[in-house]
């Protein structure tokens, strides 16, 4: 019944990964729509997307999830807000996040040079590489190598680690002190709406039957 039908193919899916069908502002109206509307404290939902956020700004990629799950345990946040939160982090503002991270974070480490991000992408596409061959060397007489995944840790990874919190805590903070009125709002909303209609309800009741 709640399967398409049409199958989607690899390509759809990886295309709606990098650019969702309906566009990017449909989707932020979604993520709002269903953050407003759990069922749970203004704050608990404030606290667990902002707990999304913030991982959003570190380069745990593929860990995201079970770093924003982990945030909003510890300070007593909303779970699925926080998994909604983590789509700050998408195709379209992770490449700003990282240069915004990785130059701060070398600037904190006091590391020279600047790096632009054609610089950052091909340092995860070599590191990337080597961690595949090195993964597929385990079945065949294939050498290991670790010297671009040291360089890259060293250069890449650590700094985007370290410079992110700042920013990281900056966004998260802004987006809960913006989503902390907006799901009060909707509960307010709703609370006197089940009012409306529970006093349409008692005054029906209360209508004399001829």
């Amino acid at each position: 019944m709640f399967k398409r039908r049409t199958p989607r193919s690899l390509s759809g899916w990886a295309r709606e990964l990098i650019y969702p069908r309906g566009g990017f502002r449909r989707a932020v109206r979604y993520v709002l729509h269903r953050m407003r509307r759990l069922p749970d404290q203004p704050e608990r939902v404030a606290r667990g997307f902002a707990a999304g956020v913030f991982i959003s700004f570190t380069p745990f990629f593929g860990l995201h999830f079970l770093g924003a799950i982990a945030i909003a345990w510890a300070i007593r946040g909303n779970i699925l807000a926080a998994l909604l939160g983590t789509f700050i982090g998408n195709p379209v503002t992770t490449p700003f996040i990282a240069i915004t991270s990785v130059g701060l974070g070398h600037w904190m480490l006091g590391m020279p040079g600047a790096l632009d991000l054609p610089e950052i992408g091909h340092a995860f596409a070599r590191a990337g590489t080597q961690l595949w061959l090195n993964t597929s060397a385990i079945f065949t007489p294939r050498q290991m190598h670790w010297d671009r995944l040291v360089m890259f840790f060293r250069e890449i990874y650590f700094p985007y680690m370290i410079g992110g919190i700042v920013p990281g805590l900056v966004a998260g903070a802004a987006f809960y002190w913006l989503t902390l009125p907006l799901v009060r709002a909707y509960h307010k909303l709703r609370a006197s709406r089940a009012e409306e209609r529970a006093e349409r309800r008692r005054l029906v009741r209360e209508e004399p039957r001829e």
